[in-house]
């Protein structure tokens, strides 16, 4: 990966962290204010939704910055990687589940169904999501193995040249 494309996800990323930070601080205020004349249950569980759906966005951010790292380090396949990919994965099973939730509290009241439909398909896609980072955790893991395997054998020719 180049030096250019590493830059360009990372003004994409800070942009993306700063609106976030945003939308935590201005427009969940204005959305409880907008809310007021439903129940407090419904009233707490978008705002509480939005502001845990906004915190997986923000740990997904970070973690892909941190793995930017390792690729400009040359260090991405190292046992490094590992513990930023999991949190990645926790992140999106997390966001697919609020998704779920957030369905789940819009339901019962008066969204269209199809609008509920469409927010449990959402849920869905971030869970298959999820499941295609773990697919590529294991990708990474062969990776890293076969890289420890030509480190070896590289060792073992310098010993008999």
């Amino acid at each position: 990966m180049g030096t250019v494309t590493i830059v360009l996800l990372r003004i994409v990323i800070a942009l993306s962290l700063i609106g976030s930070v945003v939308v935590q601080t201005v427009i969940v205020p204005l959305m409880w204010a907008d809310l007021a004349g439903e129940p407090l249950w419904g009233r707490v569980a978008l705002v509480v939704l939005a502001v845990l759906g906004v915190a997986t966005l923000q740990v997904f951010a970070v973690c892909v910055w941190q793995l930017l790292t390792l690729v400009r380090r040359g260090a991405v396949f190292s046992d490094a990687a590992f513990r930023y990919v999991d949190v990645v994965i926790g992140a999106i099973a997390a966001a697919s589940a609020l998704t779920f939730i957030l369905a789940v509290v819009l339901a019962p009241g008066e969204v269209a169904p199809g609008i509920v439909g469409l927010i449990c398909g959402a849920a869905l896609v971030l869970a298959g999501m999820a499941l295609l980072v773990v697919v590529m955790r294991r990708l990474l893991a062969q990776a890293i193995d076969r890289e420890n395997e030509a480190r070896g054998l590289r060792s073992e020719l310098d010993e008999v040249i």
